[in-house]
């Protein structure tokens, strides 16, 4: 592939040129008449109104509208239909709550308003949307609206990180790439802290690119500012991306290698500063008179930070998750599924996020190998760097991680994916009369339309026509993008809308079946279920035991996601996976069963197990509402569950604070036996709700302080069945 000439004769031969400086009207900013905000360019004077509909002076006057209408598609797409998901992961929306009736329990993040236990993350994510609760009240709508928000920021922020450097087609590809990915679309309408996480990491790369421009410590401070609030987002998962970008600093900004050293310093502190002071502030705080910091085994932030959320997803060694630690899992994986250079391609993983990523990787070489002779300054070789190391870092991380992980992960690489393919496309097209950008273009679609037949065959019987339909567009076009020069450029660009419209249809088509569907519990996935699928995790491991999957991957009743055929279970490794509360597939209600939290008419009392309700919540008929409700406000506590997600129904069905006895898996010991005999002592709490399945739950395998308290509770108590949950009053012992 023949490099730009070192000597172009006009604007147009140099692809990898900076820009031409705007060149402005003779008039000066100082000289323009009092309360008109009018710029000059070009053009000539124009006001706000046209500079929202017009952007910038040079731009094409399509572009704006197709950049507003972008932004337009993508709000409605995600917020169509948003509360069918109702309350969604419970988990979150009952912390939620929680921070909006208590300020204490806001900062912390606390699972309930009396300051029980903190959710296993920091709980930036959770800010912005219990204000968003504070203000117009808890419901579907003021939970979900913020993350949808995020998801349109998001595709904002890319395209105007992409088009900078390249054109507004490279943004607006990328921009539409990001927005029909199908995991982002399940993510940016659900509560998972992943949303924000996405918005800040591209916020982040957008930054370091500026600061690339020209040196500019600003920019390079703002990245480290949003490296620090993504770390209150999710930890350590923030700093996935930071070695590739401070790299990529240090060798091409365009200033001495002093100051470059300098300029990253100072953008270290602004992480630290930034990211650590809320973490400063729980450490400080004395321990009694806050929440326990759940996930952790010693209430502390800083061991959850570099333990269960830290190097334990990497090792596998998560002392307090499931199935309490250890490295790996059997037959050579991870507990999780199989690691390994295919795992993103695999299975249900690859409908979430690999519809592009052959193309990114194909395009990203293209890029790099277009711009290997331009200056080392170039910004245009320094963001194909600095995308493509961040996708390759978070891809190889993913890929090998032996600890928790979910298919709804896969957003983080959503934003890296969709500014490759559009930098890497446009820059192929703007090379096409040379016969190895014009190859390229052709396996590029070609490749990309037999990956969409392939990922779409994993279900067989959703839209089978779609399949061939995609392949034959990716074909048509690898034939006219091979013979663009030949053809005519009229002729190559219908081409190349040929090409785009291939490669975009089966990740939309995936992306209006997630849309369309609810979602609610722990794990969620989009599209539709698949042969392979990953499901949740290993079986085994001290699970109850459950019931078989359904035929041709598709789950039966009350089951996840399901792999293989012929009643294979869900689990990789082919393990049964077991019956979870609230009869969910995919983390979608099935069969008429209520969202977590909203109450039912079955008589609940489903969550629980073993697994402390890990993969959703219980079902709170209005028989168990009633009873809790009454005298709720003479107690702490109305009620006590093993496990959050069992403790977060009946809190958001209520209203009222419910202690989260273990946090999320069972297994944190918070409180002790010793502490949960003081509060009953004190009668602080009125109920306690036993698990349905393998008692006192503790997690997994029924040890731990969430065992012992359910023992203590079983011998000293009476039960009573409503519906079909039992549940103990505590204010009233049982006759020796």
């Amino acid at each position: 592939m023949t490099a730009p000439s070192s000597t172009p004769s006009s604007p147009r031969q140099q692809p990898f040129a900076e820009p031409a400086p705007v060149t402005r009207s003779a008039v000066p900013d100082h000289a323009q008449p009092p309360g008109a905000p009018v710029s000059y360019g070009p053009r000539g004077p124009r006001g706000v109104t046209d500079r929202v509909w017009r952007g910038r002076p040079e731009d094409a006057r399509w572009v704006r509208p197709a950049f507003l209408a972008l932004l337009a598609v993508t709000a409605a797409l995600y917020l169509w239909d948003l509360s069918v998901s109702g309350y969604a992961n419970s988990f979150y929306s009952a912390a939620v709550q929680a921070g909006s009736e208590s300020w204490k329990a806001l900062f912390f993040g606390s699972s309930d308003a009396a300051n029980s236990i903190t959710v296993d993350k920091p709980p930036a994510a959770l800010w912005p949307i219990a204000v968003a609760v504070r203000i117009f009240g808890l419901d579907s709508w003021s939970i979900l609206v913020p993350e949808a928000l995020m998801g349109v920021a998001t595709v904002g922020v890319l395209y105007a990180a992409v088009r900078r450097r390249f054109s507004p087609a490279a943004g607006l590809i990328a921009g539409g790439a990001l927005a029909i990915t199908p995991v982002a679309a399940l993510m940016f309408r659900f509560n998972n802290p992943d949303a924000l996480l996405a918005l800040l990491m591209t916020v982040a790369v957008y930054c370091v690119l500026r600061a690339l421009e020209g040196a500019r410590t600003k920019w390079l401070v703002w990245a480290g500012v949003a490296f620090g609030l993504a770390f209150l987002t999710k930890t350590l998962q923030a700093f996935l991306i930071l070695p590739p970008l401070a790299l990529v600093y240090a060798v091409f900004a365009p200033t001495t290698v002093r100051r470059r050293i300098g300029q990253l310093a100072l953008a270290g502190l602004a992480l630290v500063v930034s990211g650590g002071w809320w973490v400063a502030i729980v450490e400080l705080w004395p321990a009694s008179s806050r929440p326990y910091i759940g996930g952790s085994q010693d209430n502390s932030f800083l061991s959850l930070t570099f333990g269960y959320n830290g190097f334990g997803r990497i090792t596998g060694n998560e002392t307090g998750s499931v199935g309490g630690g250890g490295a790996g899992g059997a037959q050579g994986g991870s507990m999780w599924g199989a690691t390994g250079i295919t795992r993103l391609f695999d299975g249900d993983m690859g409908g979430q996020i690999a519809w592009l990523l052959p193309a990114a990787f194909l395009l990203l070489v293209a890029g790099l190998w277009l711009t290997r002779r331009a200056p080392r300054t170039d910004t245009r070789r320094a963001a194909f760097l600095v995308w493509g190391g961040s996708m390759l870092m978070t891809f190889a991380v993913f890929s090998f991680m032996s600890g928790i992980f979910h298919q709804y992960y896969n957003i983080a690489l959503a934003p890296y994916i969709a500014a490759i393919v559009g930098m890497g496309a446009t820059t192929l097209w703007e090379k096409r009369s040379h016969l190895a950008a014009a190859a390229a273009l052709t396996v590029t679609a070609a490749g990309t339309g037999y990956w969409a037949y392939v990922l779409l065959g994993r279900s067989s019987d959703w839209h089978p026509w779609l399949r061939w339909a995609v392949l034959a567009g990716g074909l048509l076009a690898a034939a006219g993008l091979l013979l663009a020069v030949r053809l005519g450029r009229r002729i190559a660009a219908v081409a190349a809308g040929v090409g785009i419209a291939a490669a975009l249809a089966a990740p939309f088509a995936y992306t209006l079946n997630t849309v369309g569907t609810g979602h609610a519990g722990s794990i969620v996935t989009a599209g539709p279920s698949v042969q392979g699928g990953m499901g949740g995790m290993r079986g085994g491991v001290g699970m109850p035991p459950g019931t078989a999957g359904g035929r041709n991957g598709q789950a039966g009743p009350g089951q996840g996601q399901q792999g293989g055929t012929g009643g294979t279970g869900g689990f990789p490794g082919g393990g049964q996976r077991p019956t979870m509360p609230g009869g969910t597939q995919n983390g979608r209600p099935q069969n008429g069963q209520t969202l977590p939290g909203q109450g039912g008419t079955d008589g609940g009392g489903r969550g629980g197990g073993g697994m402390g309700g890990l993969l959703g919540g219980a079902s709170v008929s209005s028989a168990m509402k009633a009873l809790l409700e009454k005298n709720a406000s003479d107690y702490t506590w109305v009620v006590a569950a093993i496990g959050s997600q069992n403790s977060a129904s009946y809190q958001l069905a209520i209203g009222d604070p419910v202690m989260a006895i273990g946090g999320f898996n069972g297994s944190d010991p918070s409180p002790t036996l010793a502490q949960f005999k003081k509060y009953v002592s004190e009668g602080k709490i009125h109920y306690f709700i036993a698990a349905s399945q393998g008692g006192g739950g503790g997690g997994m395998g029924g040890q731990g302080t969430s065992a012992q308290i359910a023992t203590w509770v079983e011998s000293a108590f009476t039960k009573k069945t409503v519906g079909t949950t039992t549940v103990y009053d505590l204010t009233t012992p049982a006759m020796s």
